[in-house]
Protein backbone atom coordinates (compact mmCIF):
# COMPACT_ATOMS: atom_id res chain seq x y z
CA UNK A 1 0.00 0.00 0.00
CA UNK A 2 1.37 3.39 -0.96
CA UNK A 3 0.31 6.57 1.23
CA UNK A 4 0.19 9.18 -1.25
CA UNK A 5 0.79 12.83 -0.69
CA UNK A 6 -2.58 14.25 -1.00
CA UNK A 7 -3.55 11.32 1.78
CA UNK A 8 -0.71 12.36 3.80
CA UNK A 9 -1.78 16.20 3.67
CA UNK A 10 -5.26 14.93 4.80
CA UNK A 11 -3.85 13.13 7.87
CA UNK A 12 -2.02 15.78 8.77
CA UNK A 13 -4.48 18.61 8.92
CA UNK A 14 -6.78 16.26 10.58
CA UNK A 15 -3.55 15.62 13.42
CA UNK A 16 -3.92 19.99 13.59
CA UNK A 17 -7.07 19.84 14.33
CA UNK A 18 -7.43 16.91 16.91
CA UNK A 19 -4.35 18.97 19.17
CA UNK A 20 -4.88 22.62 18.15
CA UNK A 21 -3.33 23.82 21.19
CA UNK A 22 -0.52 21.64 20.94
CA UNK A 23 0.12 21.81 17.61
CA UNK A 24 0.04 26.11 18.02
CA UNK A 25 2.66 25.76 20.91
CA UNK A 26 5.12 23.65 19.43
CA UNK A 27 5.21 25.64 16.47
CA UNK A 28 5.24 28.82 18.50
CA UNK A 29 8.64 29.35 17.65
CA UNK A 30 8.42 29.33 13.89
CA UNK A 31 5.16 31.86 14.11
CA UNK A 32 7.41 34.31 15.92
CA UNK A 33 10.36 33.90 13.63
CA UNK A 34 8.55 34.19 10.19
CA UNK A 35 6.46 37.38 11.59
CA UNK A 36 9.80 38.90 12.00
CA UNK A 37 11.24 38.01 8.83
CA UNK A 38 8.27 38.91 7.21
CA UNK A 39 7.70 42.41 8.95
CA UNK A 40 11.34 43.17 8.37
CA UNK A 41 11.27 42.52 4.50
CA UNK A 42 8.31 44.58 4.73
CA UNK A 43 9.35 47.35 6.42
CA UNK A 44 12.63 47.61 4.07
CA UNK A 45 10.88 47.28 0.67
CA UNK A 46 8.64 50.30 2.22
CA UNK A 47 11.24 52.51 3.75
CA UNK A 48 13.67 51.75 -0.31
CA UNK A 49 10.58 52.06 -2.40
CA UNK A 50 10.57 55.45 0.00
CA UNK A 51 14.53 56.98 -0.05
CA UNK A 52 14.24 55.94 -3.45
CA UNK A 53 10.99 58.29 -4.50
CA UNK A 54 12.01 60.98 -2.44
CA UNK A 55 15.58 61.08 -3.49
CA UNK A 56 14.75 60.87 -7.82
CA UNK A 57 12.66 63.59 -6.71
CA UNK A 58 15.55 65.58 -6.74
CA UNK A 59 17.09 64.28 -9.56
CA UNK A 60 18.43 61.97 -11.13
CA UNK A 61 21.15 63.38 -12.49
CA UNK A 62 22.17 65.17 -9.79
CA UNK A 63 25.35 65.52 -7.93
CA UNK A 64 25.19 66.28 -4.29
CA UNK A 65 28.34 68.16 -3.53
CA UNK A 66 29.62 69.09 0.38
CA UNK A 67 32.83 69.16 2.83
CA UNK A 68 32.05 65.85 3.65
CA UNK A 69 29.87 62.93 2.19
CA UNK A 70 26.43 63.43 1.75
CA UNK A 71 24.45 60.39 2.60
CA UNK A 72 23.60 58.28 5.46
CA UNK A 73 26.59 57.92 7.72
CA UNK A 74 27.66 54.67 10.24
CA UNK A 75 29.72 57.04 12.08
CA UNK A 76 30.32 59.98 13.57
CA UNK A 77 32.55 62.76 11.91
CA UNK A 78 36.25 62.72 12.29
CA UNK A 79 38.10 66.11 13.84
CA UNK A 80 39.82 66.10 10.22
CA UNK A 81 35.69 66.10 8.26
CA UNK A 82 35.03 68.92 11.20
CA UNK A 83 37.78 71.19 10.43
CA UNK A 84 37.22 71.31 6.41
CA UNK A 85 36.88 74.70 5.09
CA UNK A 86 33.60 75.12 3.92
CA UNK A 87 33.02 74.80 0.30
CA UNK A 88 32.21 78.68 -1.65
CA UNK A 89 29.87 79.95 -4.48
CA UNK A 90 33.68 80.51 -6.21
CA UNK A 91 33.68 76.63 -6.39
CA UNK A 92 30.61 76.44 -7.53
CA UNK A 93 30.61 78.94 -10.57
CA UNK A 94 34.32 77.00 -11.30
CA UNK A 95 32.13 73.96 -11.78
CA UNK A 96 29.57 75.62 -14.37
CA UNK A 97 32.79 76.94 -16.27
CA UNK A 98 35.22 73.89 -16.48
CA UNK A 99 33.15 71.10 -16.24
CA UNK A 100 31.90 70.39 -19.75
CA UNK A 101 29.61 67.63 -18.33
CA UNK A 102 27.50 69.72 -16.20
CA UNK A 103 24.65 71.29 -17.44
CA UNK A 104 23.31 73.61 -14.35
CA UNK A 105 24.33 74.52 -11.08
CA UNK A 106 22.55 75.46 -7.61
CA UNK A 107 24.28 76.64 -4.74
CA UNK A 108 22.88 77.13 -1.29
CA UNK A 109 23.72 78.81 1.50
CA UNK A 110 23.26 78.35 5.26
CA UNK A 111 25.21 78.51 8.56
CA UNK A 112 28.56 77.12 9.36
CA UNK A 113 28.07 72.89 10.05
CA UNK A 114 30.79 71.73 12.47
CA UNK A 115 29.13 68.31 13.02
CA UNK A 116 29.07 69.26 16.60
CA UNK A 117 27.33 71.94 17.46
CA UNK A 118 24.24 72.78 14.89
CA UNK A 119 22.63 76.19 14.94
CA UNK A 120 19.38 76.12 15.88
CA UNK A 121 16.95 76.41 13.09
CA UNK A 122 15.53 79.32 12.76
CA UNK A 123 11.47 79.71 12.92
CA UNK A 124 8.98 81.41 10.60
CA UNK A 125 6.06 84.43 11.78
CA UNK A 126 3.02 85.46 10.30
CA UNK A 127 0.30 87.17 12.53
CA UNK A 128 -0.11 85.14 15.50
CA UNK A 129 0.97 81.88 13.74
CA UNK A 130 4.35 80.58 14.15
CA UNK A 131 6.68 77.94 13.01
CA UNK A 132 9.51 75.89 14.22
CA UNK A 133 12.84 74.43 12.80
CA UNK A 134 12.24 76.06 9.34
CA UNK A 135 14.93 75.09 6.62
CA UNK A 136 16.14 78.66 6.17
CA UNK A 137 18.87 78.88 3.02
CA UNK A 138 19.55 81.39 0.37
CA UNK A 139 20.12 79.86 -3.10
CA UNK A 140 20.91 80.78 -7.15
CA UNK A 141 17.74 81.02 -9.58
CA UNK A 142 18.87 77.62 -11.01
CA UNK A 143 18.21 75.48 -7.73
CA UNK A 144 14.47 75.35 -9.10
CA UNK A 145 15.64 73.30 -12.42
CA UNK A 146 18.32 71.40 -10.30
CA UNK A 147 16.46 70.21 -7.42
CA UNK A 148 12.95 70.02 -9.27
CA UNK A 149 11.65 72.34 -7.39
CA UNK A 150 8.85 72.33 -8.83
CA UNK A 151 6.07 75.58 -8.32
CA UNK A 152 2.30 74.47 -6.53
CA UNK A 153 1.62 78.37 -6.71
CA UNK A 154 3.02 81.54 -7.65
CA UNK A 155 6.74 81.56 -9.12
CA UNK A 156 10.18 80.97 -8.43
CA UNK A 157 12.62 84.27 -8.03
CA UNK A 158 14.59 85.28 -10.72
CA UNK A 159 18.46 85.75 -11.15
CA UNK A 160 17.33 89.34 -11.63
CA UNK A 161 16.32 89.85 -8.22
CA UNK A 162 18.99 87.65 -7.01
CA UNK A 163 21.91 89.86 -7.78
CA UNK A 164 19.21 93.21 -6.77
CA UNK A 165 19.51 91.40 -3.13
CA UNK A 166 15.14 91.70 -3.38
CA UNK A 167 13.62 90.73 -0.08
CA UNK A 168 11.18 87.56 -1.67
CA UNK A 169 11.07 84.27 -0.47
CA UNK A 170 9.57 80.85 -1.89
CA UNK A 171 8.53 78.51 1.17
CA UNK A 172 7.39 75.18 1.40
CA UNK A 173 3.79 73.56 1.47
CA UNK A 174 3.86 72.62 5.49
CA UNK A 175 4.93 76.28 5.81
CA UNK A 176 2.14 78.11 3.62
CA UNK A 177 -0.35 75.61 5.52
CA UNK A 178 1.01 76.34 8.60
CA UNK A 179 1.17 80.15 8.47
CA UNK A 180 -1.45 80.71 6.22
CA UNK A 181 -3.87 77.78 6.77
CA UNK A 182 -6.96 80.33 5.59
CA UNK A 183 -5.62 82.46 3.56
CA UNK A 184 -3.45 82.73 -0.15
CA UNK A 185 0.04 83.15 1.20
CA UNK A 186 1.00 84.93 -2.38
CA UNK A 187 2.25 88.67 -1.38
CA UNK A 188 1.83 88.40 2.11
CA UNK A 189 5.05 89.68 4.45
CA UNK A 190 6.42 86.66 6.66
CA UNK A 191 9.61 87.11 9.81
CA UNK A 192 11.74 84.40 8.70
CA UNK A 193 14.82 84.23 11.56
CA UNK A 194 13.72 87.87 12.48
CA UNK A 195 14.20 89.34 8.40
CA UNK A 196 11.02 90.48 7.14
CA UNK A 197 10.27 88.81 3.58
CA UNK A 198 7.46 88.87 0.50
CA UNK A 199 6.16 85.57 -0.09
CA UNK A 200 6.42 85.23 -4.04
CA UNK A 201 6.27 81.14 -4.60
CA UNK A 202 5.01 77.75 -2.79
CA UNK A 203 6.71 74.48 -3.70
CA UNK A 204 5.04 71.57 -4.26
CA UNK A 205 5.30 68.44 -1.39
CA UNK A 206 8.21 66.19 -1.99
CA UNK A 207 7.86 62.69 -2.43
CA UNK A 208 8.41 60.50 0.57
CA UNK A 209 6.39 60.30 3.66
CA UNK A 210 9.46 58.58 6.11
CA UNK A 211 12.67 60.66 5.07
CA UNK A 212 10.49 64.29 4.55
CA UNK A 213 11.34 65.35 8.52
CA UNK A 214 14.26 66.62 7.59
CA UNK A 215 12.23 70.22 6.58
CA UNK A 216 12.07 69.76 3.00
CA UNK A 217 8.78 71.03 3.08
CA UNK A 218 9.36 73.83 5.73
CA UNK A 219 11.55 75.58 3.24
CA UNK A 220 12.29 79.09 3.62
CA UNK A 221 14.19 79.60 0.63
CA UNK A 222 15.64 83.45 -0.47
CA UNK A 223 18.11 84.38 -3.31
CA UNK A 224 21.15 83.85 -2.35
CA UNK A 225 22.33 86.88 -2.24
CA UNK A 226 19.70 88.01 -0.23
CA UNK A 227 20.95 85.77 2.32
CA UNK A 228 24.59 87.14 2.20
CA UNK A 229 22.85 90.23 3.06
CA UNK A 230 21.21 89.70 5.90
CA UNK A 231 23.69 87.23 7.28
CA UNK A 232 27.25 87.68 6.41
CA UNK A 233 29.26 85.17 8.87
CA UNK A 234 27.19 82.11 6.87
CA UNK A 235 28.90 80.76 4.80
CA UNK A 236 28.25 76.84 4.11
CA UNK A 237 27.65 76.19 0.94
CA UNK A 238 26.15 73.04 -0.39
CA UNK A 239 26.14 72.50 -4.38
CA UNK A 240 24.47 70.18 -6.93
CA UNK A 241 25.48 69.61 -9.98
CA UNK A 242 23.15 68.64 -12.54
CA UNK A 243 25.07 66.46 -15.01
CA UNK A 244 23.96 66.42 -19.14
CA UNK A 245 21.62 62.69 -18.99
CA UNK A 246 24.00 60.05 -19.84
CA UNK A 247 27.11 61.50 -18.08
CA UNK A 248 26.81 61.42 -14.48
CA UNK A 249 30.81 59.50 -14.45
CA UNK A 250 31.52 61.87 -16.70
CA UNK A 251 30.71 64.98 -14.49
CA UNK A 252 31.72 63.40 -11.15
CA UNK A 253 34.90 62.92 -12.54
CA UNK A 254 35.39 66.34 -13.67
CA UNK A 255 33.89 67.52 -10.24
CA UNK A 256 36.10 65.38 -7.83
CA UNK A 257 39.11 66.74 -10.08
CA UNK A 258 38.48 69.97 -10.52
CA UNK A 259 37.75 70.58 -6.40
CA UNK A 260 40.86 68.48 -5.76
CA UNK A 261 43.14 70.81 -7.74
CA UNK A 262 40.96 74.19 -6.34
CA UNK A 263 41.30 72.73 -2.49
CA UNK A 264 44.77 71.48 -3.04
CA UNK A 265 44.61 67.96 -2.33
CA UNK A 266 47.75 66.40 -2.75
CA UNK A 267 47.67 63.06 -5.26
CA UNK A 268 48.28 60.89 -2.46
CA UNK A 269 45.93 61.98 -0.26
CA UNK A 270 42.15 61.51 -0.07
CA UNK A 271 39.40 64.07 -1.17
CA UNK A 272 38.84 66.83 1.56
CA UNK A 273 34.95 66.56 0.43
CA UNK A 274 32.15 64.31 -0.30
CA UNK A 275 30.62 63.90 -3.91
CA UNK A 276 27.31 61.48 -4.34
CA UNK A 277 24.15 61.09 -6.27
CA UNK A 278 20.90 59.43 -5.56
CA UNK A 279 22.02 56.16 -6.55
CA UNK A 280 24.71 56.43 -4.11
CA UNK A 281 23.06 57.55 -1.40
CA UNK A 282 20.09 55.01 -1.93
CA UNK A 283 23.08 52.24 -1.86
CA UNK A 284 24.70 53.75 0.95
CA UNK A 285 20.95 53.56 2.72
CA UNK A 286 20.72 49.63 1.28
CA UNK A 287 23.83 48.35 3.09
CA UNK A 288 22.66 49.94 5.96
CA UNK A 289 19.24 48.18 6.18
CA UNK A 290 21.05 45.14 4.87
CA UNK A 291 23.18 44.81 8.25
CA UNK A 292 20.14 45.58 10.39
CA UNK A 293 17.90 42.64 8.21
CA UNK A 294 21.13 40.23 9.08
CA UNK A 295 21.17 41.19 12.67
CA UNK A 296 16.71 39.99 12.73
CA UNK A 297 17.37 37.03 10.46
CA UNK A 298 20.02 35.92 13.00
CA UNK A 299 17.79 36.61 15.91
CA UNK A 300 14.96 35.00 14.30
CA UNK A 301 16.54 31.96 13.37
CA UNK A 302 16.89 31.22 17.02
CA UNK A 303 12.70 31.42 17.36
CA UNK A 304 12.81 29.07 13.97
CA UNK A 305 15.29 26.67 15.89
CA UNK A 306 13.13 26.86 18.65
CA UNK A 307 10.53 25.92 16.57
CA UNK A 308 12.27 22.97 14.62
CA UNK A 309 13.28 21.28 18.32
CA UNK A 310 9.90 21.45 19.38
CA UNK A 311 8.39 19.94 16.14
CA UNK A 312 11.16 17.06 15.62
CA UNK A 313 10.09 16.12 19.81
CA UNK A 314 6.55 15.96 18.90
CA UNK A 315 7.04 14.34 15.80
CA UNK A 316 9.39 11.63 17.77
CA UNK A 317 6.48 11.37 20.54
CA UNK A 318 4.05 10.59 17.41
CA UNK A 319 6.10 7.79 16.24
CA UNK A 320 6.22 5.96 19.74
CA UNK A 321 2.23 6.97 20.10
CA UNK A 322 1.59 5.05 16.42
CA UNK A 323 3.89 2.78 16.14
CA UNK A 324 1.28 -0.11 16.27
CA UNK A 325 -0.12 2.25 13.45
CA UNK A 326 2.97 2.03 11.51
CA UNK A 327 3.19 -2.00 12.09
CA UNK A 328 -0.07 -2.10 10.59
CA UNK A 329 0.81 -0.45 7.62
CA UNK A 330 3.99 -1.90 6.84
CA UNK A 331 2.87 -5.45 7.55
CA UNK A 332 0.04 -4.65 4.48
CA UNK A 333 2.66 -3.25 2.32
CA UNK A 334 3.45 0.41 3.23
CA UNK A 335 7.31 0.98 1.88
CA UNK A 336 9.72 2.70 4.07
CA UNK A 337 9.41 5.92 1.72
CA UNK A 338 5.97 5.48 2.26
CA UNK A 339 6.69 6.24 5.67
CA UNK A 340 8.93 8.75 5.37
CA UNK A 341 7.07 10.91 3.65
CA UNK A 342 3.56 10.27 6.16
CA UNK A 343 5.62 11.79 8.49
CA UNK A 344 7.72 14.28 6.79
CA UNK A 345 4.55 15.91 5.37
CA UNK A 346 3.19 16.20 8.42
CA UNK A 347 6.04 17.98 10.07
CA UNK A 348 6.00 20.25 6.86
CA UNK A 349 2.28 20.78 7.38
CA UNK A 350 2.41 21.57 10.85
CA UNK A 351 5.26 24.34 10.38
CA UNK A 352 4.07 25.48 6.89
CA UNK A 353 0.66 26.41 9.22
CA UNK A 354 2.87 28.30 11.78
CA UNK A 355 4.33 30.15 8.81
CA UNK A 356 1.41 31.19 7.51
CA UNK A 357 0.31 32.12 10.75
CA UNK A 358 3.10 34.51 11.47
CA UNK A 359 2.80 36.16 7.83
CA UNK A 360 -1.00 36.93 8.98
CA UNK A 361 0.34 38.58 11.98
CA UNK A 362 3.46 40.30 9.91
CA UNK A 363 0.09 41.49 7.43
CA UNK A 364 -1.08 42.86 11.03
CA UNK A 365 1.86 44.67 11.43
CA UNK A 366 2.54 46.08 8.36
CA UNK A 367 -0.89 47.45 8.65
CA UNK A 368 -0.66 48.98 11.82
CA UNK A 369 2.84 50.72 11.12
CA UNK A 370 1.08 52.10 7.56
CA UNK A 371 -1.15 53.52 10.07
CA UNK A 372 0.97 54.82 12.08
CA UNK A 373 2.94 56.44 8.51
CA UNK A 374 1.69 56.07 5.44
CA UNK A 375 3.87 53.50 2.71
CA UNK A 376 6.02 52.95 5.79
CA UNK A 377 5.37 49.27 5.07
CA UNK A 378 4.72 47.26 2.27
CA UNK A 379 4.57 43.67 1.97
CA UNK A 380 5.97 42.02 -1.13
CA UNK A 381 4.76 38.91 -2.56
CA UNK A 382 8.06 37.11 -2.61
CA UNK A 383 8.74 37.84 1.33
CA UNK A 384 5.25 36.07 1.46
CA UNK A 385 6.21 32.79 -0.55
CA UNK A 386 10.13 33.13 1.05
CA UNK A 387 7.93 33.62 4.85
CA UNK A 388 5.90 30.20 4.02
CA UNK A 389 8.71 28.36 2.02
CA UNK A 390 10.91 28.79 5.37
CA UNK A 391 8.83 27.62 7.72
CA UNK A 392 7.54 24.52 5.67
CA UNK A 393 11.68 24.07 5.03
CA UNK A 394 11.93 23.83 8.77
CA UNK A 395 9.55 21.60 9.12
CA UNK A 396 11.22 19.32 6.54
CA UNK A 397 14.96 19.41 7.92
CA UNK A 398 13.73 18.72 11.79
CA UNK A 399 11.26 16.03 10.56
CA UNK A 400 13.84 13.78 8.87
CA UNK A 401 15.08 12.03 11.84
CA UNK A 402 11.80 11.21 13.18
CA UNK A 403 10.35 10.34 9.90
CA UNK A 404 13.78 7.74 9.05
CA UNK A 405 13.11 6.41 12.50
CA UNK A 406 9.58 5.76 11.66
CA UNK A 407 10.55 3.90 8.46
CA UNK A 408 13.30 1.90 10.12
CA UNK A 409 10.62 0.16 12.98
CA UNK A 410 10.68 -3.76 12.18
CA UNK A 411 6.91 -4.17 11.22
CA UNK A 412 6.36 -7.61 13.23
CA UNK A 413 8.46 -5.53 16.49
CA UNK A 414 5.66 -2.60 15.72
CA UNK A 415 2.84 -5.09 16.05
CA UNK A 416 3.54 -6.36 19.02
CA UNK A 417 3.92 -2.96 20.76
CA UNK A 418 1.33 -1.73 23.59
Amino acid sequence: MRIHLGENARMAFSTLRENKLRSFLTVIGVVIGITALVSVASILVGLDADIRGYLDDYGTNTLFIFKFDPGFRTTRLTAEERSRKPLTLEDAQAIAEFCPSVRRIAVEVFPRFTGMHRTIPPSARYKGNEVFNVNYTGGNSDYEFVYNANISRGRFFTEAENLHRADVVVIGTDLADGLYPSEDPLGKPILVAGVPYQVIGVLEKRKGQFFRDDSSDKTALVPYFTYRKHHPNDDEHFIGAEAFPGRMPQAEDEVRGLLRRLRNVPFNKPDNFGVSSSQQIATQFRQIMGSIALLVAVISSIGLLVGGVGVMNIMLMSVTQRTREIGVRKAIGARRSDVIWQFLTEAMTLTGAGGIIGVLLALGVSQLLNLIREGLSSIPLWAVILGVAVSMAVGLFFGIYPAIKAARLDPVEALRYE
